[in-house]
């Protein structure tokens, strides 16, 4: 059996919104509720905590530990070299790549991509990816699942800065193996990942309405439900700029 390990980058220093994984939801950290999320899976063997040395991060190593995951501390601006160093120190054979700024994550969705992963013979299956117009769900439920011996060749060969900043452009530029998991209808326009205070303050009031009743197990289906019965939530950070690329 091939091991699949969750590997969740996760450091203290973000740009735009800094300590955003140890931010309060319903009386728990962001990076507790990712881990709590992907634990749901019904084929992730493994959840580790992607960080850094830094010192600032040690906090990321205990709460990590608290929640039942495993860390890896590695180099802070080559994420690609962090992530592989993980997966190997993990014995990983296949990788779902997950980032910590996304509270919301569909463990649902996630086996759904690695479930297309298992049934095929891609490079790498994503419901995002690096290409604005392969996505159909909103940012913040991105999942990508690859092989071990893929991440490997990209930390072997990737040389930009860029490739090396983040953990798969070089994949995604040099494949034409890839396939992209979609939804009937495009959602791409919403917008659920945290990267700013809007972003905070959005995820803040799903988790608000949401999690006393169904505590970790609400997923995509039912945020849209709640944004359907009010559609101003989605107007609290409309105006965020999307990036290419999460860190």
């Amino acid at each position: 059996m091939k091991k699949v390990v969750a590997i969740i980058q996760a450091r203290m220093g973000s740009t735009r919104l800094p300590g955003k994984v140890m931010k309060n939801l319903c009386g728990k950290t962001v990076l507790a509720h990712d881990i709590e999320r992907v634990r749901q899976s019904k084929y992730i063997d493994e959840i580790v905590i992607a960080t850094t040395k830094s010192k600032e991060d040690d906090i990321i190593l205990r709460e990590a530990l608290d929640n039942g995951a495993k860390v890896y501390r590695g180099s802070e601006d080559d994420v690609l070299r962090r992530y592989y160093e993980a997966a190997k120190e993990n014995k990983a054979d296949v990788i779902v790549r997950i980032t910590s700024d996304c509270p919301l994550i569909d463990p649902f969705i996630v086996d759904e991509v690695i479930k297309v992963y298992f049934n095929s013979n891609y490079d790498l299956v994503t419901n995002a990816g690096i290409y604005p117009e392969n996505r159909t769900y909103p940012r913040g439920l991105d999942v990508e699942v690859f092989s071990f011996d893929i991440l490997k060749k990209a930390f072997q060969e990737a040389k930009e800065m860029y490739q090396r900043e983040h953990v798969t452009p070089f994949i995604y530029e040099n494949s034409k193996n890839i396939y992209y998991y979609k939804n009937d209808i495009d959602y791409s326009k919403y917008r659920w990942t945290l990267d700013t205070e809007e972003d905070y303050k959005l995820i803040s009031a799903v988790y608000d309405r949401l999690y006393e009743n169904y505590g970790s197990k609400f997923g995509f289906k039912e945020i849209l439900e709640l944004i359907k019965t009010d559609p101003e939530l989605i107007k609290i950070n409309i105006q965020v700029e999307q990036k290419m690329y999460t860190v």
